[in-house]
């Protein structure tokens, strides 16, 4: 696969330690060469995609679309001498080894602002098949777990679409996809509005309690921050409760402002150890 890079001038490359090539536009990995990509603000297709039908295949012990189609785009770009894959990354970010699959990589330079990165091992990768367990990633994003029950709205609006086409043997276009990083931000803020007569039904109100002049809310916001900061744009907005307040009330004025002479003498009975 390749990664086309479109800040070149703001990328950091780490093989795991920071390695100086360049201005980077172009980026080729090869078959086992595998990168996190960091601070980018999206990732998305930089030209169209063949994906592989059908969708179920008895190969796999487990019928997933997702993963049968994944497993079958791995072997088509083994078997092919261009890169099958082609994303786009926007934004300032790096490039770094991914140790769980590649702990070391290889650069190569093939000319101005294009390498090729690939895995130190001379080991193949083993196929699906001689795996008695194989992993269940999504190549070529190998951080997704194609099992994830998160992932099955996707597969079933697939299979929609689809529709008997996606048993059968061929072969379907996917024209556009991007991923892209929001930030997000909270905010809490409050209204008061001044009570006038009419407003409040003091009829429940007790007649102890001094009445109050302004009614208070709170409100929590979940924002999304767009244009470098410039601008937040609410999307969700719902009312909190502050801290609960408790009532302070003199004993006199729960008795009902009784004096100790109006209270009934209550005589407990006599034990064996009073004086």
């Amino acid at each position: 696969m390749e990664l086309w890079i479109q800040d070149a001038d703001d990328i950091r490359l780490a093989l795991p330690h920071d390695v100086d090539a360049g201005t980077l536009k172009k980026v080729l990995l090869s078959d086992g060469a595998a990168v996190i990509v960091k601070g980018a603000r999206s990732v998305s297709l930089w030209r169209p995609l063949d994906l592989p039908l059908p969708l179920n295949r008895s190969k796999l012990p487990i019928a997933s679309g997702l993963l049968n189609i994944a497993e079958a785009l791995r072997s088509s770009a083994r078997s092919s001498d261009q890169p099958l894959v082609s994303l786009r990354i926007v934004g300032p970010s790096s490039l770094t080894s991914s140790t769980s699959s590649s702990p070391k990589l290889k650069l190569k330079r093939l000319s101005p602002g294009l390498v090729e990165l690939s895995s130190r091992s001379s080991i193949p990768a083993p196929s699906p098949q001689d795996v008695p367990n194989p992993p269940r990633n999504l190549w070529p994003l190998t951080s997704l777990n194609g099992s994830d029950a998160n992932l099955r709205g996707f597969e079933e609006l697939l299979s929609s679409v689809l529709g008997k086409k996606g048993l059968e043997k061929g072969t379907f276009r996917l024209l556009k996809a991007e991923v892209s990083a929001q930030t997000y931000m909270k905010m809490s803020f409050f209204v008061e509005k001044k009570i006038a007569d009419g407003d409040v039904d003091w009829s429940r109100f007790p007649s102890w309690k001094t009445k109050p002049e302004k009614v208070a809310a709170h409100f929590q916001v979940l924002a999304r921050v767009e244009g470098g900061g410039r601008k937040v744009v609410p999307e969700r907005i719902q009312e909190i409760q502050p801290i609960p307040t408790e009532d302070s009330v003199l004993d006199s004025v729960q008795t009902g402002n009784k004096s100790m002479t109006q209270v009934p003498l209550i005589f407990p009975p006599p034990t064996a150890f009073t004086l």
